[in-house]
């Protein structure tokens, strides 16, 4: 089993790093293969609602978003995270985040999803609303954990004077490696759940 997991913090190994790499050890543990993909000091644009991913299967910028989608599509579960920045994510990971999931049409039903936010003090929870909206829109399940899953600290390395924080990551990995193994012995024995064709409805007719 495969987990990506996005970090969206400028800072390669700041504490939102120090927040992933406690699952990592986790999904090693448990035999899942995970992989932490550094976007937050990349240079990505938003989405410019051109609609060419419609007619060309991939985003109309060639770039980490297009690399990505394969990553994406091959993985059982996905990890976003992010430093907090006035109670929101970190832009260039929500640029990111917009573009892989409105392009890529394969069906994301019950790949896992998992939020986590790292902040010096507040916004934790605005933010960790915020991320998980991308896996409930795609009928993704979403792995809790013992709290909300977010670290304090502000200079680098202070998430790991955190011990709750690290916890709740450890924790939430646990339940992520669950939720998935779960799923994979549900859709052997019963298949995806089924689909209803789509029905749009605009609020202007």
């Amino acid at each position: 089993m495969k987990v990506l997991m996005i970090n969206g913090s400028p800072h390669a190994k700041g504490n939102t790093y120090i927040a992933l790499h406690e699952m990592e050890k986790v999904f090693a543990e448990e035999g899942i293969e995970a992989e932490i993909l550094h976007i937050g000091n990349r240079d990505i644009r938003g989405c410019i609602a051109c609609h060419s991913c419609a007619k060309n299967g991939k985003c109309v910028f060639d770039d980490l978003v297009n690399e990505t989608a394969p990553k994406f599509e091959a993985c059982d579960g996905l990890v976003v995270a992010s430093p907090v920045y006035y109670a929101s994510a970190n832009a260039t990971l929500i640029a990111f985040l917009d573009r892989l999931f409105y392009s890529t049409s394969f069906d994301k039903t019950m790949k896992v999803g998992a939020s986590v936010v790292a902040a010096r003090r507040g916004g934790l929870s605005a933010t960790f609303d915020e991320l998980n909206k991308y896996f409930t829109i795609c009928g993704m399940p979403v792995a809790s954990s013992q709290y909300w899953n977010s670290i304090h600290g502000r200079e680098p390395g202070e998430a790991q004077q955190d011990p709750e924080g690290l916890q709740t990551m450890r924790t939430l990995a646990r339940n992520m490696s669950f939720l998935m193994k779960s799923i994979a012995l549900g859709k052997e024995k019963y298949g995806l759940p089924e689909k209803e064709e789509p029905s749009f409805t605009n609020f202007v007719r």
